[in-house]
């Protein structure tokens, strides 16, 4: 499981579902033949298959546990390494029954793929490991049953770094995936994560949501709006992807929380704000300030600024607030304009100790 190298292609990996079946496909094999199993080739929805080494692989008559270590390839994914396992038990009843063990979640609110009060196993890998253990057991069980637990050992702790607390997803990872594959192309996912973070606010009620640009933004927001958790969303980068998302759901209003640099696109429209596709216009908040009555002779010293927040510090005193609600307006006008007038919207600046700089609706 080797990290990429400068130069090289980027390496696909395979989801915690991928891993799951493979496990768990592996675990079956043990517990019928009594045997210890190295390697497992497995069926993926978005692939032939795939071959999954075993990593550890403990049975006796009546339970068998193996595990496959998660290999994400070039993808940046926190479950990267995670060591996924199955144990599979005989149960009296006929039938598959899979469920979640330590460190896979346990679903808490509505909105998502998995009903509350279930082990957070999204569909999709669901039927992965029933069709993998199903392949494995064929007619061998002469009416008996098989229990499936899926376990992540480090999963409690990996989900601190996960947005499931906030999407109600305790006590442990997802097992997600629905080819199998994960593509090395975190865009993708990230979008998916903003998507069901809006299922679920809508879920559970909320008319409002709160698009915060990072995790500073967003602790900053919650400690100033009174708000449900569910209502606020990390959109990171992808204002116009979030908000196009709150207006499908026919939410009533979104407030853009974010600070200097992230507002000032915004403004200028460039609603996907990565450093990479867009930069800050210093001739718009020139154009800003003038409108706010600074002096020709400062707006010169002014667009010889760095960054948008180095221009707001360059502003004297008095023009601050004036300036900072304006180009609030602006930004929230561009944002209202990007979800089609679908959306009332509100944008906040703040500075980098979450002082509220600005605020204005458009």
């Amino acid at each position: 499981m080797a990290r990429r190298k400068k130069g090289e292609p980027l390496r696909p990996g395979y989801t915690t579902g991928a891993c799951a079946a493979a496990a768990a496909q592996a675990a079956t094999t043990a517990l019928l033949s009594q045997e210890a199993v190295t390697r497992v080739q497995t069926d993926l929805p978005g692939a032939a298959g795939a071959n999954f080494k075993v990593n550890r692989c403990i049975f006796d008559r009546e339970q068998a546990s193996c595990s496959v270590i998660k290999d994400a390839g070039d993808d940046p994914d926190v479950t990267h390494g995670a060591e996924i396992q199955a144990t599979v038990t005989w149960k009296g009843e006929s039938g598959i029954t899979i469920t979640g063990g330590k460190g896979v979640g346990m679903v808490t609110k509505p909105g998502l793929e998995a009903p509350v009060g279930t082990a957070a196993i999204n569909p999709v890998p669901r039927q992965m490991i029933e069709r993998s253990v199903s392949q494995v057991i064929r007619n061998n069980l002469d009416g008996k049953g098989v229990q499936v637990t899926i376990s992540v050992p480090t999963g409690e702790e990996l989900a601190k770094r996960t947005l499931n607390p906030r999407l109600g997803i305790v006590k442990g990872i997802s097992i997600l995936g629905t080819t199998g594959i994960v593509i090395p192309y975190s865009v993708n996912a990230y979008k998916a994560c903003i998507s069901q973070g809006v299922d679920v606010a809508a879920a559970c009620g909320c008319r409002q949501v709160v698009l915060t640009t990072g995790r500073r933004s967003e602790k900053f927001a919650q400690g100033e709006l009174a708000l449900a958790e569910e209502c606020f969303v990390q959109a990171g980068d992808f204002i116009g992807y979030s908000l196009g998302e709150c207006a499908r759901r026919r939410l009533a209003k979104v407030i853009v929380w974010g600070m200097t640099g992230k507002i000032s696109k915004l403004a200028a429209g460039h609603l996907y704000t990565n450093i990479s596709d867009s930069k800050v216009d210093m001739g718009l908040l020139a154009g800003v300030a003038a409108g706010c009555g600074v002096q020709d002779g400062m707006l010169k010293i002014l667009q010889e600024a760095i960054t948008a927040n180095h221009f707001r510090r360059m502003l004297p005193p008095e023009y601050t607030r004036k300036f900072c609600d304006r180009l609030c307006r602006l930004a929230a006008e561009k944002c209202r304009e990007g979800a089609g007038a679908k959306l009332e919207v509100e944008c906040i600046m703040t500075s980098y100790d979450g002082t509220i700089l600005g605020r204005a609706s458009a």
